[in-house]
């Protein structure tokens, strides 16, 4: 994926249909101008994120682009969510409503005193704070409250003897109003009702009340995008009773349900995403903001052109002077697993993306020099297999990493390119180059046995789903991941440690692997002679292991291995193989240096064997300076 400086995707709704939604929006436009369904109510139902908001958008496009000054159709759009609850969730969308109709009437070329006297008493008519106490205490059958409370909340007509109007004369009212000469021009007025499901259960029932028992007459179209379930629930808990039929019972359905589908008379559900369409939305969100207006139209044509003839992103082809292949080829990578895991939610996948540019920000920001491919393949495991990327985290903690993630390649199907030179009389291990703990350990007359791998290299070690995440692109073997992985660990409030350490030892390996000389240096010789001939070999294991997962303590890591081998002269075989953890292709000039013409052969014989798998160049020379007898040229 091309880098670029840090650019978030909005969580508002899209403003061009990046996703196949527009045939779902034509099929609900449709049915709001079908005359017999007058008056209608239609439910939009998806998850949180799937794109309801975006779809409503499409709608009251679709609606603008049928309407005509003589044959018009008022687009009211209403967000609950966000209703003042001083005010109330019933006032607050009968007055949107009125006002919309209001403005029409002023606009209109007539402007007769019938509509507006008419648009003032209905303004005036509810009694607001009845019409919330019935609310408070309507029946617990989930029955649509009694004629007799209905008539309450419906105030007199100024000047009226009556005391009381009743509902029906507000529907006749609010009919009239809306067949009246000054809204001739009005086919339709539809109400889009967005973000239900996030309402208090207060504010859902009181919205869906209104929407039934106030502006239910011709003309009159709704359409309620929400999450069906999340509205039944809502509505369940405001009456304080669950009333869910029995499993079992799969013909009859709850009283939520039914009082639901007793004001929508049929829901849409959204589709999620397919998984073309998840390509094709990765492809699409990265180019957004790179291709020109011509180029992502003809981008966006191109998809569902593919997408109706059952294709794959293959038969896109080219868009006339649009570069996409690095944003193909990262689409096509992380797609199997954003579509499994996210469930073809595009809210997701933007967050998703969100994260990952955060991610690459805040690493680029900290001097990690990861290519974006690589970031991106580490934040696939850290944001949607959280268990795995535990595992990982386990690994980095031991200093397995390395060993881990190469055998896991091997398990994956990625077998490692040779590039150093092994001696050819010794063992290729899994990895076809040989084993830096074992294959190029010199030999040793002793009964030591050099230790063994972590885990042994045989199919099935590893779970299918690491396995799966080890096959995407780019492969990880020998990447130095240590900095990513110190990042993504403060994130995560993991504090990494290595538990094969002894917890008395611990304080001791911080201060000797710290990159401050004022901790390195409250470790003292005295301290490191007093170590048990046992603690001062787990130490160098530990040391090791770190030299192998994290290049950036090589010179620290180094300094301490010779520091406790100075003060404890009987653990040569033990400081050789911690040496011999530390990958050849990672060793600086400086390490070299720290090597003594008079220590033992056997550590001077790691020299030997780094000499003999490092590339010709600096390291090598160094290395070879430090084989190099005193004295000689």
């Amino acid at each position: 994926m091309t880098t670029h400086a840090l650019s978030l995707w909005s969580d508002d709704p899209a403003q061009i249909d990046l996703l196949p939604f527009d045939a779902v929006a034509q099929t609900v436009a449709d049915a709001l101008l079908d005359e017999a369904l007058d008056p209608v109510a239609l439910g939009l139902s998806g998850s949180w994120g799937s794109g309801k908001t975006t779809v409503l958008g499409l709608v009251a496009q679709e609606l603008v682009r049928r309407t005509t000054p003589e044959d018009k159709i008022l687009v009211v759009q209403t967000d609950p969510w966000r209703y003042d609850p001083a005010t109330g969730a019933k006032e607050s969308l009968i007055a949107e409503v009125l006002a919309a109709l209001g403005t029409e009437i002023n606009w209109s070329e007539t402007k007769t005193e019938k509509a507006k006297s008419l648009l003032i008493r209905l303004s005036k008519r509810i009694d607001w704070a009845k019409a919330i106490k019935l609310a408070a205490t309507s029946s617990l059958t989930l029955q649509i409250p009694d004629f007799d409370k209905l008539v309450e909340l419906v105030k007199p007509r100024e000047g009226d003897e009556e005391s009381v109007r009743g509902l029906e004369a507000f529907r006749d009212e609010f009919a009239e109003l809306i067949d009246s000469d000054d809204l001739k021009h009005i086919r339709a007025v539809v109400v889009l009702v967005d973000d239900l499901d996030r309402c208090l259960p207060e504010t859902v029932v009181e919205s869906l009340e209104a929407m039934r028992l106030f502006l239910a007459v011709p003309k009159m179209s709704f359409v309620i995008a929400a999450d069906e379930e999340r509205v039944a629930d809502a509505i369940r808990t405001r009456f304080a009773a669950t009333g869910r039929p029995e499993e079992s019972d799969v013909d009859q359905q709850d009283p939520a349900t039914l009082y639901l589908h007793k004001i929508v008379q049929t829901t849409i559900p959204l589709p999620a995403l397919s998984h073309f369409d998840t390509q094709a939305y990765l492809l699409l969100l990265q180019l957004q903001g790179t291709a020109g207006a011509e180029q992502l139209t003809a981008l966006i044509d191109r998809c569902a052109q593919v997408r109706r003839s059952g294709g794959t992103v293959d038969d896109i082809g080219v868009i006339n002077g649009l570069a996409m292949e690095e944003e193909l080829a990262f689409a096509s990578r992380l797609t199997p697993l954003l579509y499994e895991k996210l469930h073809g939610n595009p809210r997701y996948i933007k967050r998703f993306l969100n994260d990952l540019g955060v991610r690459q920000s805040v690493a680029s920001r900290r001097g990690i020099t990861l290519d974006p491919s690589v970031v991106a393949k580490l934040m696939t495991l850290e944001a949607l297999m959280k268990p795995e990327f535990k595992i990982l985290l386990g690994w980095f903690a031991k200093g397995e990493m390395r060993d881990q993630l190469a055998r896991l390649e091997d398990e994956a199907g990625r077998p490692a390119a040779t590039d150093t030179a092994p001696d050819p009389d010794q063992p290729a291990d899994a990895d076809g180059v040989g084993d830096s703990e074992s294959a190029v350990r010199p030999r040793r007359d002793g009964q030591r046995v050099p230790e063994p791998p972590v885990m042994a290299t045989t199919s099935g070690q590893y779970s299918q789903a690491m396995v799966r995440w080890a096959k995407l692109a780019p492969p990880l073997r020998g990447l130095d991941l240590s900095p990513y992985l110190t990042l993504a660990a403060s994130f995560a409030g993991v504090t990494l440690i290595d538990e094969s350490l002894p917890e008395r030892l611990r304080d001791i390996a911080a201060n000797l692997m710290s990159e401050s000389t004022r901790e390195r240096a409250s470790v003292t010789d005295e301290e490191l002679e007093k170590l048990e001939a046992g603690d001062a070999a787990d130490l160098l294991r530990h040391i090791g292991r770190t030299l192998r997962d994290q290049p950036a303590k090589q010179k620290a890591g180094v300094n301490a291995i010779f520091r406790i081998l100075r003060r404890q002269p009987g653990v040569v075989s033990d400081a050789c193989d911690a040496l011999l953890m530390l990958p050849p292709s990672d060793i600086t000039l400086a390490t070299p240096l720290q090597f003594r013409r008079d220590d033992p052969a056997e550590i001077r014989s790691v020299l030997t064997a780094w000499k003999e798998r490092l590339s010709e160049g600096p390291a090598k020379r160094a290395v070879e300076s430090a084989l190099t007898p005193q004295g000689d040229a």
